[in-house]
Parts: C-alpha cells; sequence; structure tokens
C-alpha cells in the first residue's frame, strides 16, 4: 500500500479530531459561561490576614453579612494572620480565580510589604485582582490611660521628650511587622530620633489586649479598632496619623500639628480582592453589591462611628491606588530604616 492511499483516512482522522477538540472547548466554554452565571452556588470565604478583633476583621464582618443578603450565600470571614498579613494574603494569591476566596487586604499587604520584606510569598499587583476599596482609615496615636498618666505624658511632646529621656524604656505594639500600625510607629521614631523597641503582633487584637493591660507602652493604632477604648476613657489618644483631623475624633490633633512634624502622614485603608484570574463578570457583580452595601445608611453610620470612611470605587480605580501606593510608601519604608527578613 502506498503512502497516497493514505492520505484521504489521515485527512478524514484529522478533520474528526479538528471537530471533536472545538466541540470539547465549546463545551468547557459552556461549562465555565454557566458556572459564571450560577456564582455563588456556594459558600464564599473572607479571608482577613489577621487576628479577630482589628480594624481588617471589623470591616469585612461589617461587609460579609449584607452580601449574604445580595448574593443569597453564605460569606464567611476566616481569619489567618501572621508574618504581617504576609500569610492571609498569599493563601487567597494561590487560591483558585473562581470568585469563591477573596482576601480583605490593607495598605500593608498591598502598599507597604513589597518595600518591607526581602522575600514576599506573592506580588500585590500580578497575584490579584482588586474589586473595590472598602474604607480609608486614619491611625492613631494611643498609650494605656493609667500609664501615661503615671509617667506625667498628656502629648506627643510629653511623649517625645520623655522617650528621650529614658531611651529604650518605652516599647511599641503593632499588628505585625509591615502594616501600617507598625511603619507609623518607625516613621515616628525616625522623625523624632527616639529609640523603642518593636513587639509586633498577629494582629491589632491581641496587640490592644496587651497594651490594655500594661505590657506595652504605646501603639499606632487603627482608629476603628482604638475608638471604643478611646471613648471608654481606658486609652489616652495623642493624635491620628492623617494628613488631616479624623471628623469622628475633631478635637484631636494631626502628629503633624502636635509634634511640629510637617508632611507626616501613615493612614491605612482596606479593600477587598479576589486571586488573579477571577472572572470579571464576579469582579464586577462583588464591586457593586459591595459599594451598595457601603451605601447603606446604617453601614455608613457604622463605618463612620468608628472613624473610617467608606469608599467602594470601581476595580480599576483600585487597581491605579494599590499602584499609587507601593510607589508612595518604598520611599518612606527606606527613610524609616524599617526592613524585615
Amino acid at each position: 500500500m502506498t503512502p497516497t492511499t493514505l492520505l484521504p483516512a489521515a485527512r478524514t482522522r484529522r478533520r474528526s479530531l479538528g471537530l471533536l477538540g472545538g466541540l470539547l472547548a465549546g463545551l468547557a466554554f459552556s461549562s465555565g459561561a454557566q458556572a459564571q452565571a450560577n456564582w455563588p452556588s456556594k459558600p464564599v470565604r473572607i479571608v482577613v490576614p489577621f487576628a479577630a478583633g482589628g480594624t481588617t476583621d471589623i470591616l469585612a464582618r461589617v461587609l460579609a453579612p449584607e452580601l449574604s443578603k445580595a448574593l443569597g450565600q453564605p460569606f464567611l470571614v476566616e481569619n489567618k494572620g501572621g508574618a504581617g498579613g504576609n500569610i492571609g494574603a498569599d493563601a487567597v494569591a494561590k487560591s483558585p480565580g473562581d470568585g469563591y476566596t477573596l482576601l480583605m487586604g490593607t495598605v500593608g499587604t498591598h502598599g507597604i510589604n513589597k518595600s518591607l520584606y526581602s522575600k514576599l510569598p506573592y506580588d500585590p499587583q500580578k497575584d490579584f485582582a482588586p474589586i473595590t476599596l472598602v474604607a480609608g482609615v486614619p491611625n492613631v496615636m494611643v498609650m494605656n490611660a493609667k500609664r501615661a498618666q503615671a509617667l506625667g505624658i498628656n502629648s506627643v511632646t510629653d511623649f517625645v521628650r520623655y522617650a528621650k529621656a529614658h531611651p529604650g524604656q518605652l516599647n511599641m505594639a503593632s499588628s505585625g511587622n509591615g502594616t501600617s500600625i507598625h511603619l507609623a510607629g518607625e516613621l515616628f521614631k525616625a522623625r523624632n530620633g527616639i529609640f523603642m523597641t518593636h513587639i509586633p503582633y498577629r494582629g491589632s487584637a491581641p496587640a490592644m489586649a496587651d497594651l490594655l493591660g500594661g505590657a506595652t507602652d504605646v501603639m499606632f493604632d487603627n482608629l476603628p479598632s482604638a475608638m471604643p477604648h478611646i471613648k471608654q476613657g481606658t486609652l489616652k489618644a495623642f493624635a491620628v496619623t492623617s494628613a488631616v483631623r479624623s471628623s469622628s475624633l475633631p478635637e484631636l490633633p494631626t502628629i503633624a500639628e502636635a509634634g511640629a512634624l510637617p508632611g507626616f502622614e501613615a493612614s491605612s485603608w482596606f479593600g477587598l480582592l479576589a486571586p488573579a484570574g477571577t472572572p470579571p463578570e464576579v469582579v464586577n457583580r462583588l464591586q457593586q453589591e459591595t459599594a451598595k452595601a457601603l451605601n447603606l445608611p446604617a453601614t455608613q453610620e457604622r463605618l463612620l462611628s468608628l472613624g473610617a470612611i467608606p469608599s467602594g470605587n470601581t476595580p480599576a480605580e483600585f487597581t491605579q491606588l494599590i499602584a499609587a501606593e507601593i510607589a508612595k510608601w518604598a520611599p518612606v519604608v527606606q527613610a524609616s530604616g524599617a526592613k524585615v527578613d
């Protein structure tokens, strides 16, 4: 049998394989489209990369029930703290992009850590699909009220004066290496030429517990998690770290004002992200429903009472914000001298 007699059969087989391949591709596309159309068909996880009780956790738990009601499936908050938020963020980065695993990211996980950590296990831009900025939050410089009274510290200038007179005797709690709480303190130390021992925790809540218990001296906490203790009088608030005063505590000066430190700013933000590759239809639906939830009067009242400013911007706007924040914090990290290996 000559090769030429096999050509028609070969062509037929190739044509059949081509048709089969096209059919399979069509079925896969149809299945994927159907899955997107049916999303969500099971519970959705929102990973909080810090311990329960801090601002990241508070915002996730305010948002989760509203998304559950709007989308008809439970949105479950899962705390996965450690390494300045990197453990939880990395877990989401390596999850399937199917819309069932989300991250409540922060200025730390997606703005600061790229410059702070020499080996970051994820790429804050390439490994995520930004959904929306949830809220912006100033940090606030606080001390245990009884400790502040015992040391005669009633203001930022009092604090700096005491720290300079007692080098190394004060320690500073934070929610973890690389968080805005940590970096705000490092920047404060650098700008004032003082030394304090940094004590990182696995989240704001355990750090706050030790501050309230007197085990640590000062913290530059996110305002929402510190606000209840400020109102109760168990914490003494000196100043906010934002460029302008907070409408929630208008009587409280900025650190730039109180400490004669022009240009001092180290605020926080929190946003919802999905793993890279998540279908745009799912990302857009999440953004729309999150924005609706943040516009509810009860949600706005709750967040504003905590000192948080609701957002709900578009995925494109949030993507631009992340890029700008990475560029903004790089020189701040370098100037502060903070570095984590």
